[in-house]
């Protein structure tokens, strides 16, 4: 699949129905995904965090997750997104910069929330949150080409204000000029349908809690156009790890191994997953 094509195909996916975009965290998962059926991937911050040895929440800086995008982009032929926390600046022009950048290495879209990276992670004022949407919305216009905007209002899992607010911050960022909107974790399938009926423009659900148990079809039915699975996929391997650890050092067992993929079967999978990848 051509760059181009790559891009148009990733707006195409957002028009109609409903799509999963799982979030590998380096190119062996990007490629195994791939070789696995995903249409589309996007990146994890918190998932590139835990690879760095860090904490989720600001402790990327710009340049690295531009890097890692371009790693995932070029790992597989699939369109991809990236999660870029809060544009990795504060000012709306900065904002915008990271979107002209985020094209540069290959993305079809990336997400900005209306977080600070700053201690205790309080949003935006409600006034700048959208000025930083409209300015990353004009940014992307001037590409001359599909790129999906994502606008993220987190105050609500991160306890900043309620969905009230929440779903008034969407609906202001899709006014605008956002392409997707998305409030990760509202708390019920009743606060997501409020969600995906307060808007026109496409909604992103996060596949955790309770509303991973709902499925692709539960979502689907609730409106939603595209879900995520964030870090979840990255933290069953950190699971995985922390029960073969807890097993090999304290009971003396391996028995974790007899759960592990076979070798053959991963060297298929990344195989197949390279496909025929092209550079942005």
């Amino acid at each position: 699949m051509s760059t181009a094509a790559r891009h148009t195909a990733f707006f195409d996916l957002h028009q109609s129905g409903c799509f999963v975009i799982p979030n590998p965290w380096d190119i062996g998962s990007a490629r195994m995904m791939a070789a696995a059926g995903a249409k589309a991937l996007a990146t994890s911050s918190a998932a590139l965090a835990f690879t760095l040895g860090r904490p989720d929440m600001g402790r990327v800086s710009r340049d690295e997750s531009l890097a890692h995008a371009q790693a995932i982009v070029r790992a597989t032929s699939l369109p991809v997104s990236g999660d870029f926390e809060n544009g990795f600046a504060d000012a709306p022009e900065d904002v915008a910069e990271t979107i002209r950048l985020a094209a540069e290495v290959g993305l079809s879209g990336c997400s900005i929330e209306d977080t600070q990276m700053v201690e205790g992670n309080p949003a935006y004022d409600f006034d700048l949150a959208v000025e930083r949407i409209a300015a990353a919305s004009a940014a992307a216009r001037t590409l001359g080409r599909p790129f999906v905007l994502c606008a993220r209002a987190d105050g609500v899992m991160n306890g900043a204000y309620d969905l009230d607010e929440g779903i008034r911050r969407i609906q202001a960022f899709e006014a605008a000029g956002a392409d997707l909107l998305y409030i990760p974790v509202p708390g019920s399938a009743d606060a997501l349908r409020r969600v995906t009926g307060s808007v026109r423009k496409p909604v992103n659900a996060l596949a955790t809690g309770p509303l991973a148990a709902l499925g692709v079809a539960g979502l689907a039915a609730l409106g939603v156009r595209r879900i995520s699975t964030g870090s979840m996929i990255a933290r069953l391997t950190h699971a995985a790890i922390a029960t073969a650890m807890t097993s090999m050092l304290d009971a003396g067992s391996f028995a974790p191994f007899s759960g592990a993929a076979r070798g053959d079967d991963i060297n298929r999978m990344l195989s197949a997953g390279a496909g025929k990848t092209v550079s942005p």
